[in-house]
């Protein structure tokens, strides 16, 4: 059965163009407009990166751990903790010696999948391209302590009253505001 040129390559609305827009696009679009547009989709996940681990950094060297420094009253506190799980402490507490590898292994394929995503598809929407790579920014991020230490360092601790959010990290942010970035553009995109 034929595809009609006018129905889109995706039915995620919003996030790819039908292939006839990204035909025009190609020749439409400058090489360099494209380029650039990958190159701001590097910084922003290499700053996501960069911003994660300087922030991991200051708090390993000034917070002890399980120490509760408060900066908002009543809603929001500094503290260090140690991760093996997987976001917001999914896991932590399971020793199962598996664990750490599992978690390295489906990080990098979900990473493998955010790059040939990005590779491949030529019209991307800017808000699916920030979401992109902040969500590559984070998961760079969180791989690259687990690699490194079997663990990442949690420090962000919201909580109102007696109740209290999981404690989480500037890469487990980039990587929730990224994937709600894409999931606004699937359901509002054009």
């Amino acid at each position: 059965m034929a595809r009609s040129p006018d129905r889109p390559l995706f039915n995620l609305k919003g996030i790819v163009e039908s292939e006839t827009q990204n035909r025009t696009s190609k020749i439409g679009v400058p090489l360099r407009a494209r380029i650039m547009s990958r190159i701001v989709m590097m910084v922003i996940a290499v700053a996501v990166f960069v911003a994660d681990q300087v922030s991991k950094v200051m708090v390993i060297h000034r917070v002890h751990d399980r120490a509760v420094v408060p900066v908002i009253p009543g809603f929001f506190n500094l503290t260090s903790s140690k991760n093996s799980g997987a976001v917001f402490g999914m896991f932590n507490d399971s020793a199962v010696w598996w664990k750490t590898p599992l978690l390295i292994v489906v990080s990098l394929a979900l990473l493998i999948t955010v790059v040939v995503l990005v590779v491949r598809t030529q019209n991307l929407q800017w808000a699916t391209r920030i979401g992109l790579s902040m969500v590559l920014g984070g998961a760079l991020a969180n791989l690259f302590d687990r690699i490194r230490a079997g663990e990442v360092e949690d420090f962000l601790d919201f909580y109102f009253r007696s109740y209290h959010w999981a404690t989480f990290n500037l890469a487990d942010s980039a990587i929730v505001v990224g994937t709600g970035l894409i999931i606004l553009q699937v359901i509002f995109g054009e």
